[in-house]
């Protein structure tokens, strides 16, 4: 299991989750059911670039899962995936001279738009595309390789202008199931049980021109690229860098000023710029108590007074009422919930074995 810094700080960004939300609009359903017990704001949501944490993430996919009945459901959120909704990275990929280049750069800037997985190169097997994983848990493995597969094949399908289906062998790293068929549909070949996703493309494919390539385009888009890795490098923006902050906090959160401390400027200059980015410190710091308090009331065994303790109540009433407003349930009655849940997962999984 990750660690708590890992499984809340902002790791992908809002348009992989919106693509999920066209998906389920495309079957029927409304926009209040799509984000029904995900704690996401629709309003929010689509106009807010903040990048979602793999917590939130998670909500949604596993929501998404359980309306559509669908298991193969990110096969079809990927094919619906343009390339413009991989920002800057995408659009520098197919300006590139060929097809190994652009997965060089998808490679690359892979973490401007998510910090998941990413496509490389095999060295050994130079026609084999393989998925690294970074932050994917079994319940999210098969929809999040599917996104990744069916995105992918589009990006270099539109950069070349070649469909690859036909030669194309698709080494998945699942066992065979009753809808194995959608899998068989990007794929001429597929072969299940691997030990990690492979795309095995057409000899001589990766040599393969795009249609778009344009030095002096790709160039520039280049520089953007490093221009926005670098400001990751550094801890994003402001309220990202504000957020990690407080994830990494114990019991004891910094006020205002202390913060302002820590980012080097005036409270006052603090408070301009969060509002530039359109959020208060207040928010941040209820959102990311709510988020820790899920967290340690989900995945670990620590009682509720301790979890109170941990972010910084003294009262464990308190922190009760602040938790009902909060999501409108019990701290006691939110862990039962959550107990539910991975019972279910755990269940509907030895069955499917």
């Amino acid at each position: 299991m990750f660690n708590q810094q890992l499984w809340l700080s902002p790791s992908i960004h809002p348009v992989y989750a919106r693509l999920i939300c066209a998906e389920l609009r495309r079957r029927g359903f409304s926009d209040s059911r799509i984000l029904e017990g995900t704690r996401l704001d629709w309003n929010n949501l689509h106009h807010d670039n903040h990048f979602l944490s793999f917590d939130q993430m998670h909500r949604l996919v596993l929501h998404a899962l359980s309306l559509s009945q669908c298991p193969w459901l990110g096969i079809e959120v990927g094919r619906h995936t343009d390339v413009s909704a991989h920002g800057a990275a995408g659009y520098a990929s197919i300006l590139t001279s060929n097809v190994r280049a652009a997965v060089g750069v998808i490679n690359r800037y892979s973490s401007l738009r998510q910090n998941i997985a990413a496509f490389r190169i095999d060295p050994e097997h130079t026609t084999m595309l393989v998925l690294d994983e970074r932050l994917i848990l079994p319940e999210l493995r098969e929809y999040l390789l599917g996104h990744f597969t069916t995105g992918v094949l589009r990006l270099l399908e539109t950069a070349t202008g070649l469909p690859v289906y036909q030669d194309l062998i698709l080494h998945w790293p699942m066992a065979e199931t009753d809808w194995s068929a959608a899998y068989r549909q990007v794929a001429g070949t597929v072969r299940f049980g691997s030990d990690q996703l492979r795309l095995e493309m057409p000899a001589g494919y990766l040599e393969s021109p795009c249609l778009a390539a344009d030095p002096e385009a790709h160039r520039l888009a280049l520089r953007d690229c490093e221009n926005q890795l670098q400001r990751l490098v550094r801890g994003g923006s402001l309220s990202e860098r504000i957020k990690k902050r407080l994830l990494s906090c114990d019991s004891q959160y910094p006020t205002l000023e202390q913060m302002a401390a820590q980012e080097h400027m005036a409270p006052r200059t603090l408070i301009r710029h969060l509002s530039d980015e359109g959020v208060r410190y207040q928010t941040l710091l209820d959102d990311v108590r709510c988020d820790l308090a899920c967290w340690l009331l989900s995945q670990t065994s620590l009682s509720i007074e301790n979890v109170a303790e941990r972010l910084g109540y003294l009262d464990p009433t308190n922190f009760s009422r602040t938790f009902r407003r909060w999501l409108g349930v019990t701290p006691r009655g939110f862990r039962q919930q959550a107990q539910r849940s991975t019972a279910e997962f755990d269940a509907s999984t030895s069955t499917d074995l």
